[in-house]
């Protein structure tokens, strides 16, 4: 599945002696450790992301009925939205912590720790007492677990496709490796989903009582698989020669900005055109469904839909960014992401349950041909003893200003205007964006980045 070909080697780059090192083992070995490493990248993303998407579909489904019972239903699903951001302000701040201990301590120390905060802060979710208990504290609890989940995200998407891309010994196929760990998003949503329906038709009426939180509960058990394959992995031969040679940076925030914040800032802008129409397509989707009386297993089995597509679409379009170049093919998916919002709502609004199925499974494709090369496209822009704190804080940067408030946008301009074509020209607007800042991306596609963008240590 991963072809291992030799690719040139950094001029400087010093010859390692340990069992990791991809310049001592066989072709058969070093396929074998990056198999490892990207099923590890794959799943521990999954189940992170899973924790993740659970709260932001349980937020649209039911949480501002039991966290805010007393309010009107507009303005409950703008308090549940906006605690629903909060793990998106935090994401950044995540990405600091994390991109900081994986740039000195290393990738894999770096995601077990971030899988686990976010597994028991995903199990709290799952006990914590409604309004009917304990009044509007259950409403406190839910946003500090939020806190902690946003945190736990910041931190593990820069360390899994730092795990499986670092394992590259070609930089002909180093978009589709990066890939793999892209499909967390589509695994996470479909395990969330998947669940969701299991436990709605399970529990029928006692779904609204305590059968939403058996989704949050049963995190415990996936967190303890993902961790037990993630121990079996070793550390990226990328940073063991970074150790080898001594040039682990101490403050490697405080560098990542003075050498590459443009780089930082390019990504985080780049990112528009997929962090907020997902979310809307993903999480808004439902509270939008509800008012247009959609039923509810309808939209959870259409977004695990799309979420199905997404294992082919993300994979296929990280092969293609191989082929045509990242750049190329990440400003198609931004044009296609900005025509493709207007179609979309223009779908669900004829409430014909064919149609308001192909939408919501058709959506996720403009986001997939954007998001398969991204995670190559990022991290290739940062050099190796920075890669961790620059490509994590670029990429979760924009989820403080498109991914989070995504939702709350839609459902503002949606209650504002009374009309779905606000919240479409919001969506064409972050795709604008994107489109300005990926032009000024410079494009790594098949070029050696430890040897051409390594620069020297101040």
């Amino acid at each position: 599945m991963f072809e291992c070909q030799n690719s040139t080697r950094h001029s400087g780059a010093t010859r390692l002696s340990t069992p990791t090192d991809t310049a001592v083992l066989s072709d058969a070995e070093h396929a074998r450790q990056l198999r490892r490493a990207v099923i590890a990248s794959t799943v521990g993303n999954s189940v992170e992301l899973y924790d993740f998407f659970i709260y932001g579909t349980a937020t649209g489904l039911v949480f501002a009925r039991l966290f805010f019972p007393r309010s009107d239903p507009l303005v409950g699903t703008l308090e549940v939205f906006s605690i629903w951001a909060v793990g998106f302000v935090s994401r950044p701040i995540g990405a600091v912590i994390f991109g900081h201990w994986g740039d000195r301590a290393g990738r894999k120390s770096a995601l077990i720790a971030t899988l686990m905060l976010m597994g028991i802060g995903t199990f709290l979710v799952g006990v914590v007492p409604s309004y009917g208990r304990i009044g509007i504290w259950g409403a406190v609890i839910l946003t500090a677990l939020r806190f902690v989940q946003g945190i736990g995200v910041g931190g593990v998407w820069g360390g899994s496709v730092l795990l499986s891309m670092e394992w590259a010994r070609t930089n002909k196929h180093r978009g589709f490796i990066a890939s793999w760990p892209q499909l967390g998003t589509p695994l996470g949503l479909f395990l969330a989903n998947i669940v969701l329906l299991v436990v709605s038709h399970a529990t029928g009426k006692q779904f609204l009582s305590w059968g939403w939180r058996i989704p949050f509960l049963l995190s415990i058990v996936l967190v303890g698989i993902a961790v037990w394959i993630r121990l079996r992995i070793p550390e990226t031969p990328v940073f063991r020669r970074l150790m080898e040679q001594r040039r682990v940076e101490r403050a490697p925030l405080t560098e990542v900005f003075r050498l590459q914040s443009r780089e930082v800032l390019v990504s985080a802008l780049a990112r528009m055109a997929d962090q907020a129409p997902f979310y809307i397509f993903t999480a808004f989707v439902f509270s939008y469904g509800a008012s247009l009386h959609i039923g509810r297993n309808l939209l959870l089995l259409s977004v695990l839909s799309a979420a199905c597509l997404s294992f082919v679409t993300i994979p296929l379009t990280g092969h293609l960014s191989d082929r045509f170049g990242r750049k190329r093919l990440y400003l198609i998916g931004a044009v296609t992401t900005a025509v493709f919002s207007w179609i979309y709502f223009a779908m669900l609004s004829t409430q014909v349950p064919l149609w308001i199925f192909l939408a919501i499974v058709v959506s996720l494709i403009p986001h997939d041909i954007l998001y398969g090369p991204q995670a190559a496209l990022i991290a290739e822009s940062f050099t190796s003893r920075l890669r961790y704190s620059g490509a994590s804080i670029g990429y979760q940067l924009a989820s403080v200003v498109a991914g989070g408030p995504a939702p709350l946008i839609a459902t503002a301009l949606l209650a504002k205007y009374h009309a779905w074509a606000a919240i479409s020209l919001y969506i064409t607007a972050c795709a604008v964006v994107s489109l300005i800042a990926t032009a000024m991306m410079k494009d790594h596609t098949d070029k050696d980045i430890a040897a051409e963008y390594d620069m020297p240590t101040a």
